[in-house]
């Protein structure tokens, strides 16, 4: 059994999604982030750094419990231990963790800060929303580019690297992006929402 401490943002849906599609037994804790709980020490002896999502599995690489932070490394240890959605061929194993990298580095962090500097900054502050702004739309380039040469991020087969990228996609147009101007984004984000597990995935720890 896994127990999955989250909240639903694109950080702890893509570890939802992940547990859904690969048909693992969790539970999942509400860590109210919009409250503070992410700060409480219980939480911090899972995930030192205070952030969602974290794991514990019961039965970890050495029989025993394993708790894990970081919502990639998560991805990755999910994958690992189920052996799907990570391609065993060297290359096509490269190209999904290059992919799934570029979610954590750019898209993850610079569609945060367009969020905020839009929609949160206590004052309006211009230079942080056109900087966020256009940064969003430069890796929603990026994304158009790469998803129309092939069907998934990476490459043929639908990945690890998809479930981390898709919920920060479907906020985008909160972030001031015309998604009609990534048509292979759209097409993509299409495929995906149809999946029953992404479904499910997305309405973790949301209101019923």
């Amino acid at each position: 059994m896994i127990e999955l401490y989250s909240w639903p943002t694109p950080n702890g849906q893509k570890v939802h999604i992940a547990l859904e599609e690969m048909g693992l037994d969790y539970r999942a804790h509400g860590v109210n982030i919009g409250q503070g709980e992410q700060f409480s020490e219980q939480f911090q002896r899972i995930s030192p750094n205070g952030r969602i999502p974290a794991i514990v599995d019961s039965d970890g690489p050495e029989g025993g419990p394993f708790a894990l932070f970081e919502s990639g490394a998560i991805l990755l240890y999910l994958a690992e231990k189920t052996g799907q959605f990570l391609p065993s061929d060297p290359v096509g194993r490269m190209r999904v963790i290059e992919w799934l990298m570029f979610q954590m580095g750019g898209v993850g962090p610079m569609f945060g800060q367009a969020g905020h500097f839009r929609n949160q900054a206590p004052e309006r502050v211009e230079y942080g929303i056109e900087r966020y702004t256009r940064e969003t739309e430069r890796l929603l380039g990026v994304l158009d580019r790469r998803l129309g040469e092939v069907d998934y991020l990476g490459g043929a087969e639908y990945s690890i690297a998809d479930m981390a990228t898709y919920p920060w996609v479907q906020v985008a147009e909160r972030l001031g992006q015309r998604m009609g101007d990534f048509p292979h984004v759209l097409r993509w984000t299409d495929e995906i929402s149809a999946r029953p597990a992404v479904e499910r995935g997305m309405a973790v720890l949301k209101p019923s």
